[in-house]
């Protein structure tokens, strides 16, 4: 006997198969994604020095780049627009100007682990620091208090 295809039917298999797909991808661990280029050929070349404030504070140009640079790279532990579900630390609260600079570059360079688990991947030398700076800078623009 054939099996009749409804359209709630189709909407459950695509369901249960999403459900498989993300316990598949819990699994391996948050954080093991492959991380995307960040193109800031138009912001200010920052050079080797790791600055200790955010340079780009403010910048129009920096804040659209980190925008996009956390969508890509941070979204997916950090949720949407910063919002987290959860899973790791809601970044709007983090606090601004100079005082957050140092938590966030501190964090997102050399990531965080416990007990042998990483918890944040480390994202010095992979993203350079002008795209860091530029995702600090749009982190600024969501902020809570």
């Amino acid at each position: 006997m054939a099996t009749k295809h409804t359209p709630l039917r189709a909407l459950k298999h695509a369901i249960a198969l999403t459900a498989l797909g993300l316990a598949a991808g819990a699994a391996s661990a948050h954080g093991d994604v492959t991380p995307q280029a960040v193109d800031t050929h138009t912001l200010e070349t920052l050079g080797e020095a790791w600055r200790d404030a955010n340079p780009y504070r403010g910048n129009k140009e920096a804040i659209r780049i980190g925008e996009s640079a956390f969508t890509q790279n941070c979204a997916r532990c950090h949720g949407i627009g910063a919002v987290s579900g959860g899973i790791a630390p809601d970044l709007r609260y983090l606090p601004v100007e100079d005082e957050g600079d140092e938590i966030f570059l501190n964090r997102i360079r050399h990531g965080a682990s416990r007990d042998g688990r990483v918890y944040m991947p480390p994202f010095e030398g992979i993203l350079q620091q002008e795209a860091m700076w530029a995702i600090r800078s749009w982190l600024e623009t969501v902020h809570v208090e």
